[in-house]
């Protein structure tokens, strides 16, 4: 039988709060996106302008959520020792490019004429949302 014991300290209350802000941005940045993707075939049967509508309420919280995660990602990155190995820095800036990717996406899906172009830059949008949240829990630990 092996014993496994682990050294664990609660977060300062600065951490804390700035883990918790960022939290909370990709909660609605990310799982409104997923949420939004199942309502959108409901919304449209029930009547083909409501997607519309409500993509247009979402975005209300929507867009300052990811403002948040902007402002909550480059205040971690401000906090993070100086001596972290490359592949640390290497994962920092795979979450960057996919957090902007995810951003662009969504702006240029708002903006898309075409239903191909909606669909298209609404999944590019979503999926670079969730591989973020996935390099996140990898650089938290």
């Amino acid at each position: 039988m092996t014993t496994f014991h682990m050294s664990v300290q609660l977060a300062t209350a600065t951490s804390s709060i700035r883990l918790f802000l960022h939290v909370i941005g990709a909660t609605i940045w990310v799982g409104g996106q997923l949420v939004f993707a199942a309502l959108v075939p409901v919304l449209k049967a029930k009547d083909a302008t409501l997607p519309k509508l409500v993509a247009k309420q979402f975005n209300k919280i929507a867009w300052p959520a990811f403002g948040l995660l902007l402002l909550t990602g480059f205040w971690n990155l401000a906090t993070l020792p100086k001596d972290l190995p490359s592949s640390y820095h290497a994962a920092v800036g795979i979450k960057m490019s996919v957090v902007t990717l995810s951003g662009v996406a969504a702006y240029l899906h708002a903006r898309a004429k075409s239903t191909k172009g909606m669909a298209l830059w609404g999944a590019a949008s979503g999926l670079a949302a969730i591989s973020a949240t996935y390099v996140g829990v990898l650089l938290a630990g």
